[in-house]
Parts: C-alpha cells; structure tokens; sequence
C-alpha cells in the first residue's frame, strides 16, 4: 500500500509518500509544494492543483492521509490553508483516492508515544522509524511523512483482520 501523507499550508505543503507491506514501512519520497508569496490566491491555488496532481499521476497512492484543519489564533492563515487543504482533497477525489484525516494530537501518538511532542521529537522519531540517513526536511515534509505513518499504524496489515 502507497500511503501520502499531506501537511496542509499555503505557502508550503509538505508531502511524504511511504510504502507499507505487511509490517514493513519504508519511505518513497517526500518534500513540499511551495507557493508564490505576493501572487493571487487563485494563482497559489493553481499552482498546488498543479504540482499535486502531478505527484498523484506519477506515484497513484492507494490512500491520502491529511491533517485535520485547526484554527490557531490568526484566522487569515487558517482560511489560506482552508484553501489549500481543499484543494489537495478536490484532487484525491479527482483520482479516486480515499482520504483519512488525523488530528495533530493522534500523529503525535502515533509517531512518539505522546500526545504533546515536540516538533523535534516528532522528527527524530519519524526519521527513526523510516530509518532515514538524516532527519527529513524542511519541517512541513516531516510533518506529512508523520502523518503518513500515523495512517499506517491506524490500519491492520495487508492480509490480516481489524477483528470485527
């Protein structure tokens, strides 16, 4: 299973792709999508349509693992990123792919043990059990290779029962 793992910003997205066989998780390729500061929103827009569908034509993940939308206390950047994150979701379902969303908190867990990692927790971690050569940057690329490892532990192994 390809899971894609997206941090949703609207200057910078991050984006992680891991493979996940039976137990075994390994990294493909993660970075961010940046956009233009100064340009128009339609033309930031156009240009994450842009670059995520080409990181979908050319990986076809088998699922979209998101971060939730939370507002912090600038409301501007919160509805910037609103933007964004709908557009990243109009493209899953553009190539049929589901989608999963995780709140910050639960990727921590996932990732670390603890609800209120740090950031540099969250890394160290997330380079830890990719078995990465050094920790993955920028911080936003991190976050949806997270994100994407969050979804991986959310689900049974390819072949076993959830139990139910």
């Amino acid at each position: 299973m390809l899971i894609m793992g997206v941090d949703p910003g609207f200057a910078t997205l991050g984006f992680g792709f891991i493979r996940r066989e039976g137990n075994q998780i390994a990294p493909v390729k993660y970075g961010v999508v940046r956009t233009a500061p100064g340009r128009p929103l339609q033309e930031r827009l156009l240009t994450i349509e842009a670059d995520f569908n080409s990181l979908f034509e050319s990986f076809r993940p088998d699922v979209l693992a998101i971060e939730e939308l939370f507002f912090n206390k600038n409301i501007t950047t919160g509805i910037q990123v609103a933007h964004a994150r709908g557009v990243v979701l109009l493209t899953a379902a553009h190539y049929r792919v589901p989608v999963c969303e995780y709140n910050p908190a639960s990727v921590k867990v996932a990732v670390t043990g603890y609800g209120k990692a740090s950031k540099q927790q969250v890394i160290a971690m997330t380079q830890r059990l990719l078995d990465l050569p050094k920790p993955p940057r920028p911080d936003d690329a991190a976050d949806a290779l997270a994100i994407a490892l969050c979804h991986a532990y959310a689900i049974p192994p390819t072949g076993e029962s959830d139990g139910s």
